[in-house]
């Protein structure tokens, strides 16, 4: 949320320049919009005389995206510049509750709502049109009282500013488009889609934000009990979200999703000023799964116990090559990071003959990981286990229906995941076209699950790594329980040939991508864990415990930060 409301901030700055109220008022600020043939007011289309639409429903913010929608669809027409084939209206309407508390003290809470528009109108054809450069779409806020007549004016105001870009944008296009003698790449720019019609109900964010302020401060007044902790503090992003959309082609659609975050963030310094950090958060999309105050309190108490636990264990050898499982939240990430985000299909830039982008952008119809494994993602798949998946949606950000794609099958790369640009070989979307409120739509994940044909209990990994470490001579080998930043670990066990474990700190992976993925993974457990997401668009993985026979273990930058010069001030007032 902390990017929607650096965005929100920007474009109520700009609104400031052109108040809402007054948005059909000229000012020196505001786009010219009754160049000749623009979509302006006139004596023949008044903006009180459309009749009600029945796909509204008695909605009025979908009846005013579909008035316009038609308004523009009829009149949007600037001289030299063709009349746009495609138009979409997006708005995403947020009931956000944000709040942080640190050292036991609340230091934010806010409830905001707000409406996000994005207009996008392409001109050209679905082969070749402007969804390029400046062209790729506008985005403003909408008026919240559900006036019409206000909705309408600033509706009407993007849209016109979003054919002009378009109009630039396709001009440009076709110039860097002369710089090559063939489309080294020839795919269309936009593909073709079944029309949508879905209406589900509106969900509304339920919460009793005094008890969230008081259970945060309460978690993180807990550093009293453990003066070597640094810093802790503790937040909560809740959102209620009701996405509308409707095209030109036909789609209106309105869903709503809810979710609710939590994250606590510590850290402490060992006596060599190695930084240490424990960031547990829980993420949910029904408010009745998140923990309880008191599962809260002692979670948070085993996290600060952690990082203490974290600044007496010993560093890390300088080098260790051998086996290493990873827990199921450490795989999670694992996947996430070698899989998810290299099987997305996003078209090169032009002149450019890949198919796509990423470390699979060649890997099509090859071998990417062992034989034993398929990777389906799933985004129709709403619980799992008992567990909600935030990653679930029926429609895209696009107006596609969703649709389950078998990605990886037997470890070999059969599919991607495409939204509406079409990439060589994918013409068409399958339902993966995502896109944070206000941003143009990108491929992404949905529900991402690891399936094995050879599943094992964790009990029966862990006794396999430790007969690894007695047949290769080995002191010990590693589990991973969680990873950090850049797939470094955060929690890191020594695993000794007795069976007994040993905390260290201090190292990073230098080997771990998607080679490894291929080579090395040889065996997974039957332990799948939901990981739900946030970050741009909510997405979920759900992946089991992993076991590599072969990983470079090594120390990482030995140099420290330096020891605060003073101690903090005393916890007893």
């Amino acid at each position: 949320m902390k990017i929607l409301r650096a965005l929100t901030s920007s474009l109520l700055a700009g609104l400031l320049l052109v108040g809402v109220a007054e948005l059909g008022a000229a000012t020196p600020n505001a786009v010219p919009r009754n160049l000749p043939g623009t979509l302006g007011e006139s004596d023949s289309v008044r903006w009180d005389a459309a009749a009600p639409h029945p796909a509204a429903a008695g909605d009025a913010l979908l009846e005013a995206l579909l008035t316009e929608l038609d308004r523009s669809k009829a009149q949007l027409k600037i001289e030299q510049v063709q009349a746009p084939y495609y138009i979409e209206y997006r708005v995403n309407d947020v009931d956000d509750y944000d709040a942080e508390a640190a050292f036991g003290a609340l230091r934010e809470s806010q409830r905001v709502h707000l409406r996000v528009l994005r207009v996008v109108v392409r001109v050209g054809d679905y082969k070749q049109d402007s969804y390029f450069g400046q062209g790729m779409g506008e985005t403003n806020i909408l008026p919240l009282d559900n006036d019409p007549i206000a909705l309408r004016h600033q509706i009407w105001l993007t849209t016109d500013e979003a054919y002009k870009a378009a109009g630039q944008a396709l001009a440009e296009k076709q110039a860097e488009m002369k710089r090559f003698s063939a489309d080294p790449n020839p795919v269309d720019d936009f593909s073709k889609e079944t029309v949508v019609t879905a209406l589900d109900p509106i969900v509304s964010l339920k919460i009793d934000e005094a008890a969230w302020n008081k259970t945060l401060s309460e978690m993180t007044d807990l550093y009293r009990q453990y003066p070597e902790i640094q810093s802790v503090s503790a937040s909560a992003r809740f959102s209620a979200v009701n996405e509308y959309f409707v095209d030109s082609e036909g789609t209106v659609t309105r869903n709503g999703k809810t979710t609710y975050n939590l994250q606590l963030n510590s850290s402490a310094q060992a006596d060599d000023g190695m930084r240490l950090s424990r960031n547990p958060y829980w993420m949910v999309g029904r408010a009745e799964e998140l923990p309880s105050r008191d599962k809260l309190l002692s979670d948070a108490k085993q996290a600060l116990e952690t990082v203490l636990a974290l600044r007496n264990a010993p560093i890390v050898e300088e080098e260790y090559r051998g086996p290493v499982l990873f827990a199921p939240d450490a795989s999670d990430d694992v996947i996430a990071s070698l899989v998810g985000s290299n099987i997305v299909g996003r078209k090169p830039q032009p002149g450019r003959p890949n198919r796509t982008v990423g470390a699979f952008a060649t890997s099509y119809k090859t071998r990417v990981m062992p034989s034993f494994l398929t990777i389906i993602d799933d985004p129709t798949l709403k619980d799992f286990q008992g567990h909600s998946l935030v990653g679930s949606y029926d429609v895209d950000n696009e107006g596609v229906k969703a649709k389950t794609v078998n990605i990886i099958e037997k470890g070999m790369l059969n599919n991607y995941l495409v939204g509406r640009q079409p990439v060589r070989d994918f013409p068409a979307s399958n339902g993966h076209g995502r896109a944070a409120p206000g941003s143009g739509p990108s491929p992404s994940l949905g529900v991402l699950l690891l399936k094995s044909a050879e599943a094992q209990p964790p009990e029966e990994l862990k006794k396999k790594i430790i007969q690894m470490v007695a047949e290769q001579g080995k002191p010990y080998a590693y589990r991973v329980d969680t990873l950090g930043p850049g797939n470094s670990p955060r929690l890191l066990y020594r695993v000794y040939a007795d069976g007994h474990d040993e905390l260290v700190r201090g190292a990073v992976f230098s080997e771990l991508d998607v080679r490894a993925l291929r080579s090395n993974l040889i065996a997974v457990g039957n332990d799948p864990l939901v990981s739900n997401r946030s970050g741009g668009v909510p997405t979920t993985i759900i992946c089991p415990s992993l076991l590599f026979d072969e990983l470079e273990v090594k120390r990482a930058d030995t140099s420290k930060d330096k020891l605060p010069e003073y101690p903090a001030p005393p916890l007893k007032k």
